[in-house]
C-alpha cells in the first residue's frame, strides 16, 4: 500500500502547512488532518440483476489508499478487479473508523442475516474472519442495520415482523394494526449478539383506530449522551374495514423511536409537526449527530418534499426547526436519496425531484437552513443515487462516488466549508452497473 507520493501531492501538502489551500479541478488535493494519505478507502459497486441499475446482481468492493482515491490519475475498476460481498441483493456495508475492517450483514438469500467481518488488505484482497454470527432468528433474513459511532463497538439491527390486525377483546371491533419490533445490538469486535429486545410499538389510540402503523425501522443513531438510540420509521396505513393496504392517505407527522442504551428497553415514539415523511432511509443512514448535540434527520415520501429535521439533545423533535428542500432549492417534490453530515453545520444530500429519476447533489447549510445544487457534478440523465450507501468524511472534505448507470465516473471531493469541488480517481463501469459508495 505504501507508495511514493506524487509531486503534485507534495506541492499541495507543503502549501497546506502554510495556509488553507484548495486544489483546482484536475489537481489532487492534499489529505488534511482528517485521514492519513495511506488509509484504505473501499469503493463499492452494485451489479445489474435483471435491469440496468437494479443492483440485484450483488455487490463488489475494491480498496485503494486515500492518496489514490483523491488522485485524478488513479483508475479504479471495482467490477473487473473487485471482490464480491456475500449478499443476495445489494449488501449493507459498514467500515471501521480506521478503514481497515469492513462489516457486513447479508441481505436476504440463503445466508440472509449473517454478520461477518473482513480485513481490508488493499485491492480486491478482503479476508473474512472465521467467526460469524447469524441474527436471522431474531431480526429476519433482511434486517436493516447501522454501526453506531462509538469506536466501532456496536452495530444496531432492526426489524418489524408479522404486522396484523387486532380486534378488541377478540370481538369483531377493530382496534389496531401492529407488528413485533426487534432491536438487536451486535458486538462488532467479539462478533456476537450483545443484547436484543422485542416489543410492539403502539401509536396513539386515534392514529391506530384509523389504521396507521409502523411498517419498517432503520437508521439507528446514538445520541450525544450515549444513553439513547434514535431509530427512524417508515409508516403504513390499512383500511380498518377491509384490511387492505392504502396507497394514498393523509400522512401523520414524521415519527422516530427512542430506546434506552445499552438496555434497548423503554421504546417511546416521538413525532414532528414540521414534516410528514418517513425517516427510515433506504440503503444509508439518514440520522446524524452534529457538534451542537442535535441529531439532524432527512425525510422521504413527504407530500411536501424532503425535509431536514432536528432532534434535540433531550431526544425530542425541535418543532421550531425545519429545512425544506423544495423551498430552498426552488424545486418540486424533492426526494433525498441519501445524505451525509460533514461538520460545522454543513452536509450534502443526493436528491432527485419531480417525476425524473435523475439524481443531483445539493450542499446543505443546516445553520442558515439553506441549500444549493453542486453544479460541478455532471448533469446526466443516467445518474442515479437511489441505492447509494457510502460517504467518507476527512476533516472538512466529503468523498462521494459519482458514476451514471453503465458509464464511467469519478470520485468527487466536496470541500464543505468553501463549497469547492475537486475531481479524484476515475471509476470504470460496465453496462447496467453503478457505484454505490466510498467507505
Amino acid at each position: 500500500m505504501k507508495k511514493q507520493l506524487l509531486n503534485i501531492l507534495h506541492s499541495c501538502l507543503f502549501l497546506s502547512m502554510l495556509t488553507f489551500y484548495s486544489c483546482n479541478e484536475g489537481e489532487s488535493p492534499a489529505p488534511d488532518e482528517g485521514l492519513d494519505a495511506e488509509r484504505w478507502v473501499t469503493v463499492a459497486g452494485a451489479l445489474m440483476g435483471d435491469s440496468p441499475g437494479d443492483g440485484n446482481g450483488g455487490t463488489q468492493i475494491y480498496a485503494v489508499s486515500y492518496e489514490d482515491a483523491i488522485n485524478p490519475e488513479t483508475v479504479i475498476d471495482v467490477f473487473e478487479n473487485g471482490t464480491p460481498v456475500k449478499s443476495n441483493r445489494t449488501a449493507r456495508l459498514q467500515v471501521s473508523e480506521d478503514g481497515n475492517t469492513m462489516f457486513n450483514i447479508a441481505y436476504a438469500g440463503e445466508n440472509g442475516g449473517e454478520y461477518a467481518r473482513f480485513a481490508v488488505n488493499g485491492g480486491g484482497n478482503y479476508v473474512q474472519e472465521d467467526v460469524t454470527v447469524n441474527i436471522s432468528q431474531y431480526a429476519g433474513t433482511a434486517p436493516r442495520w447501522g454501526k453506531l459511532y462509538n469506536d466501532d463497538k456496536t452495530g444496531i439491527a432492526v426489524n418489524i415482523a408479522n404486522i396484523a390486525a387486532n380486534n378488541a377483546d377478540n370481538q369483531d371491533e377493530f382496534e389496531y394494526y401492529r407488528g413485533t419490533a426487534t432491536v438487536l445490538a451486535l458486538d462488532l469486535q467479539e462478533t456476537l449478539i450483545a443484547n436484543y429486545r422485542q416489543y410492539e410499538l403502539p401509536l396513539t389510540a386515534e392514529e391506530e383506530a384509523a389504521g396507521h402503523c409502523i411498517f419498517r425501522l432503520d437508521a439507528p443513531v446514538l445520541n450525544q449522551a450515549g444513553d439513547k438510540v434514535i431509530i427512524g420509521t417508515w409508516m403504513r396505513k390499512y383500511d380498518p374495514l377491509t384490511g387492505e393496504r392504502e396507497s394514498e392517505w393523509d400522512r401523520l407527522g414524521t415519527k422516530s423511536i427512542v430506546v434506552n442504551y445499552p438496555s434497548l428497553e423503554n421504546p417511546t415514539v416521538i413525532s414532528s409537526t414540521q414534516a410528514f415523511g418517513d425517516c427510515s432511509g433506504y440503503r444509508s443512514n439518514v440520522n446524524y449527530l452534529a457538534e451542537d448535540g442535535s441529531i439532524y434527520q432527512a425525510t422521504q415520501r413527504d407530500p411536501n418534499g424532503s425535509h431536514i429535521l432536528r432532534i434535540t439533545s433531550g431526544n425530542e423533535y425541535d418543532n421550531t426547526y425545519k429545512l425544506s428542500l423544495d423551498e430552498t432549492l426552488g424545486l418540486e417534490d424533492v426526494y433525498i436519496e441519501a445524505w451525509k453530515y460533514v461538520n460545522n453545520g454543513i452536509g450534502y444530500a443526493l436528491i432527485r425531484h419531480g417525476e425524473s429519476d435523475q439524481s443531483y447533489v445539493a450542499r446543505l447549510d443546516l445553520t442558515n437552513k439553506t441549500a444549493s445544487l453542486v453544479n460541478e457534478i455532471p448533469d446526466d440523465a443516467d445518474l442515479s443515487f437511489h441505492q447509494y450507501q457510502g460517504f467518507l468524511v476527512s476533516g472538512n472534505d466529503l468523498l462521494i462516488a459519482v458514476a451514471p448507470i453503465g458509464k464511467d465516473g469519478n470520485i468527487y471531493v466536496l470541500h464543505s466549508q468553501t463549497g469547492e469541488v475537486t475531481i479524484g480517481a476515475t471509476l470504470k463501469n460496465k453496462a447496467g452497473n453503478h457505484y454505490i459508495g466510498v467507505f
